[in-house]
């Protein structure tokens, strides 16, 4: 189960996402990354349990500022601003990205089928396995999901999905930690 981060928004046009509650904040993303509605933002540890959470609704934009990202986790309370972003840094792109996220749970999508950090490339100098514009089939390779050391090929497919699609957005960012549904994918037939 997530959690939700509150949003402020801020004279200057930024975004602060703040902490909804006092536990450790780990997991951060680094500055530059694109946020969509519903993306995780790391993870809160609360009496050594683990929960994800996620950026609200509304927000979308490109992280300006981390608090402390270079700590693998911190202490945080209900009023810390964990992140700033700034939703005018994309320009017509960030409400394309925001868009695209919002109607996830609505259009065609692919999801993660399981929990680990997600890989778009096979190598840190190829090319991604996916492009947005690509049409992909059943079968093919959308990315490589790390778990405890091991790397899982994450392929196209599912019973609700069609046997191709066009890649209209990709929602999840190479390096992001996803959770077993997140969506990976938005998809046009």
């Amino acid at each position: 189960m997530s959690v939700e981060a509150k949003l402020v928004a801020r004279e200057d046009g930024t975004l602060a996402l703040v902490a909804p509650k006092p536990a450790y904040w780990r997991e951060a993303p680094k500055k530059g990354a694109v946020i969509v509605p519903g993306a995780v933002i790391g993870r809160l540890e609360v009496l050594g349990g683990l929960e994800p959470i996620v950026a609200p609704k509304t927000a979308a934009g490109r992280v300006i500022e981390v608090y402390e990202p270079k700590l693998a986790r911190r202490a945080v309370d209900a009023a810390t601003v964990l992140l700033v972003l700034d939703p005018n840094a994309l320009g017509a792109g960030a409400e394309v990205v925001a868009g695209a996220a919002s109607r996830a749970t609505e259009g065609l999508v692919f999801r993660s089928p399981m929990s680990g950090r997600l890989y778009r490339k096979p190598s840190p100098n190829d090319p991604p396995f996916v492009q947005v514009g690509q049409t992909i089939r059943a079968g093919e390779t959308v990315g490589l999901l790390e778990v405890m050391k091991t790397f899982n090929r994450v392929t196209y497919g599912g019973d609700d999905l069609p046997a191709s699609a066009k890649v209209k957005a990709i929602v999840a960012e190479d390096g992001a930690d996803l959770d077993a549904g997140d969506v990976i994918l938005v998809l046009e037939e």
